[in-house]
């Protein structure tokens, strides 16, 4: 496992993406870094002053993840020349980044990222990843979604029947959070946004249905994203330009 702030050990991989596709063809010149941790690591990685607390009363699997989730921020930081810093959390859970630094954080079961730009290259970045499995059923799918979404679920089944399109809109609304809520600091909820998948590209848009931030001068309609399906798993990225 990486020491805080250091090169990725053999536990974590490493890429650099513009524009921000988990999963794509990396670019070297990308403006972000991704770190990426596969498995359920036994050793818990190194926390800094502040962090140990925020898992203090935590059961050993969250705080793992925690914890592998930081040194994976920590080893992005460092491809970006940014000192090994505590990462700790804002009033709704959100990471807080060293200055001049944009970022976000996933862990799910066997895996765990992060990813991490300067803000004068990137305005926001959220990513999500969860387990390619179904929603467990259908009061889970109409919490997160809205009719509109729901009524599209029978069409992209048809047209790719192996992916889990109800836990992709899921994901795909984590991300939009994490990319929304930095720029706004207001909550935005699943029925806020709506998610439209499309099959052949592995990308989505997300069509907001409340007031967007302003972003270079224009109020932010929606996003862009990207999604992928890899090792048993749904990834999904969010990355707001200038």
């Amino acid at each position: 496992m990486t020491q805080p702030g250091g090169t990725p050990g053999p536990g974590l991989r490493t890429g650099r993406f513009g524009p921000f596709a988990p999963g794509a063809e990396e670019s070297r010149s990308g403006p972000v870094v991704l770190v990426e941790s596969y498995g359920d690591p036994a050793e818990t990685a190194p926390l800094l002053p502040g962090e140990e607390q925020l898992v203090a009363r935590a059961v050993p699997s969250r705080r793992a993840e925690f914890a592998t989730a930081r040194a994976c921020a920590r080893a992005a930081l460092a491809q970006l020349g940014v000192a090994p810093a505590a990462i700790l959390r804002g009033a709704r859970g959100e990471p807080l980044w060293p200055a001049g630094i944009v970022g976000a954080m996933t862990h799910c079961a066997g895996y765990r990222a992060a990813a991490v730009a300067r803000a004068a290259d990137v305005v926001s970045l959220g990513m999500d990843a969860e387990p390619h499995l179904p929603m467990p059923g259908e009061g889970e799918l109409r919490l997160v979604t809205v009719a509109e979404e729901r009524r599209h679920l029978p069409e992209l089944a048809a047209r790719r029947p192996e992916v889990c399109w109800d836990r992709l809109l899921f994901s795909a609304k984590e991300s939009v959070y994490k990319a929304w809520y930095p720029i706004t600091g207001r909550w935005l909820g699943f029925e806020d946004a709506v998610i439209t998948p499309d099959p052949d590209t592995g990308t989505f848009t997300a069509r907001l249905l409340v007031p967007g931030p302003v972003v270079a001068g224009k109020a932010l309609a929606g996003f862009d994203g990207t999604w992928t399906i890899q090792d048993g798993l749904i990834r999904t990225a969010v990355a707001v330009g200038h």
